[in-house]
């Protein structure tokens, strides 16, 4: 099973979760503070990380984007149940999703699962055949992207999204239905992933030469990849 990191100050519900993910036969480590944490997940030995926002010695955003410089990692963030702006900063920084504290055990795993079945590429079947969309390249099996010839850095929910957008290029695909994809659950009322993960991958293509984004929003609709 897939080996785990959790970083997290509150030891005694770090040692709740390592102690449920370890029933469910993941692979757990636990450290608590980001010093530690960041050089460990950044050694590469790690399937995914869990980070708590708030840790004594930096705070978990900081640990995103200097991990973030050398890995995509799959990172499931902790966040302060309500605090927008905690998700909204984990997700710009490169978050793949987030869970509220305090969450139910059950909750975190249905997370942790779904993220590592699309890291490991649900769509794909057969030979890692690749999907071009102009001067886009996509190779599901291998999560490997070219932009313009050029390697495309995209983490694990940004990969899952243009894949998705890509195999239905020129059709509008909707929140909904990304949400489920990249995922792994139904997108929730007032919650802005798609978005903030959308704007992300907009930014790393850049636009178009007639000053347009390559991916469009449909207002009230979803969003579509121009071909």
């Amino acid at each position: 099973m897939a080996h785990i990191l959790i970083i997290d100050d509150d030891e005694i519900l770090a040692g709740l979760f390592q102690d449920y993910l370890e029933g469910e036969k993941f692979t757990v480590m636990t450290v608590h503070t980001g010093e530690e944490g960041l050089q460990l997940a950044l050694n590469g030995r790690f399937d995914m990380v869990i980070l708590d926002v708030m840790l004594p010695d930096m705070s978990g955003n900081d640990i995103l984007k200097q991990l973030r410089q050398q890995s995509n990692v799959p990172v499931l963030m902790f966040t302060a149940k309500g605090d927008d702006v905690d998700r909204i900063l984990g997700l710009e920084a490169g978050a793949d999703d987030y869970v509220p504290k305090p969450c139910t055990p059950r909750e975190l795993i249905a997370r942790i699962k779904a993220i590592l079945r699309r890291t490991e590429s649900t769509y794909s079947q057969g030979s890692d055949h690749c999907i071009e969309i102009g001067p886009l390249q996509l190779w599901p099996q291998q999560r490997k992207a070219h932009w313009h010839q050029q390697s495309l850095e995209l983490t694990s929910t940004e990969f899952n999204l243009i894949e998705t957008l890509a195999r239905q290029a020129g059709q509008v695909v909707s929140k909904n239905t990304l949400s489920e994809k990249a995922l792994g659950r139904p997108l929730a009322r007032f919650d802005r992933s798609i978005d903030v993960h959308i704007s992300s991958i907009r930014h790393k293509l850049g636009q178009r030469e007639d000053g347009h984004d390559w991916i469009q929003t449909v207002r009230g609709q979803g969003y579509q990849l121009i071909k």
